[in-house]
């Protein structure tokens, strides 16, 4: 971020204090800075907001302070509409997921396809001028010109750390991306908008779900019809309302009576539209099949330090072995089980800091 070189940055600005912080610092570097905002929401479903999301109605209140945010810090700030491409892209890929039995992972197709993707490309040819594109994520990313490639580093900020949503970005994304508050910790950055006179930053809740409603049956075409409910022996012990709404893990809204323990879902089939469901102890396994692998780092290019996985955001690394299969696939096999691994989800794979890719769970 050591600059300025001449070039101007457009930050992608929420109206939070991370997106507003990463301006700040932009400009103290030196940087000329640009703020865009993306308008998602379309209003085509009558939802009131319960909580705080990236989807929903609130979005106008973001814009808002976003807007607010750039006059007082002085910069062009451009609102750019996303309502098509979010509706074709993120949502459709949400339904078809759902319907399909999987569980999808709405922030990690957001981010590569239409944050880093579309916001960047519609603003250039709506005539905005900028060279680089900068959001307020925790990670880092570092040119290694040895091997002539960007690396996604996690963010300083373990807490925080944001690089999981982020391995799908290409190397073209990576070159023309900045992340300001990858080397700072959360804590780093409230103090930052106190001293910078945007405590109302601190105030505003943070967005740390999809949608700002809690069910989300509105947004799937076709929530599918009702079915059995199978133990893992085969045995029907219930019926559910459509497997669109349930998730592998899930222990809530089973409706199963009798049970001398928790039974938990255990497998999703859309094709029989069946669940299966069980004691935690069937969660377990120690390995999964994924696909659709993007490597930031080639798999025989990888550092020699030992590999982890994460096979959610908020779980844990765990040490693993990779084994690279045909068409960007590969077999993962865990050190220890690891519990509720999720069709639809990512694994995204770590040696040490460093991001070296990760792909979709298939089962």
């Amino acid at each position: 971020m050591d600059g300025p070189d001449g070039r101007v940055v457009a930050v992608g600005m929420s109206g939070g204090i991370d997106s507003t912080m990463a301006v700040c610092l932009l400009k103290e570097k030196g940087y000329t800075v640009v703020g865009l905002t993306m308008k998602i929401w379309d209003g085509p479903i009558g939802r009131d907001a319960v909580k705080s999301g990236c989807y929903g109605p609130n979005e106008a209140s973001g814009i808002a302070d976003a807007e607010n945010a750039a006059k007082l810090l002085g910069i062009e700030h451009h609102v750019v509409d996303l309502c098509s491409e979010y509706r074709q892209t993120v949502l459709r890929y949400f339904s078809d997921e759902y319907t399909g039995g999987r569980t999808p992972n709405p922030c990690v197709v957001c981010n590569s396809r239409i944050k880093f993707g579309s916001l960047v490309e519609k603003a250039l040819l709506s005539g905005v001028r900028f060279d680089l594109f900068a959001t307020g994520h925790y990670a880092r990313i570092m040119y290694d010109s040895r091997a002539a490639r960007y690396i996604l580093l996690r963010g300083v900020d373990g807490s925080k750390d944001q690089s999981y949503f982020l391995y799908r970005l290409s190397q073209e994304q990576l070159a023309g991306v900045l992340f300001p508050l990858g080397g700072y910790r959360k804590e780093e950055v409230r103090e930052m908008a106190l001293k910078t006179g945007f405590a109302g930053c601190l105030e505003r809740r943070e967005s740390q779900d999809f949608l700002e409603w809690d069910d989300y049956g509105m947004l799937l075409g076709d929530p599918g019809r009702p079915g059995d409910i199978l133990d893992p022996e085969g045995n029907v012990i219930g019926a559910h309302r459509g497997i669109a709404f349930y998730t592998v893990g899930q222990r809530r809204a089973l409706r199963l009576a009798g049970m001398k323990e928790p039974y938990y879902v255990l497998r999703i089939d859309a094709e029989k539209n069946e669940i299966t469901a069980g004691p935690k102890k069937y969660l377990m396994s120690d390995r999964l099949a994924a696909a659709d692998i993007n490597w930031i780092v080639p798999f025989k290019e990888r550092p020699p330090e030992e590999i982890t996985a994460k096979i959610r955001y908020a779980s844990k690394p765990a040490r693993c072995e990779i084994f690279p299969g045909p068409d960007n696939t590969a077999e993962v096999r865990f050190a220890d089980p690891q519990e509720s691994i999720t069709p639809g989800q990512s694994v995204v794979f770590y040696a040490g800091d460093t991001v070296l890719g990760g792909g979709v769970i298939e089962r």
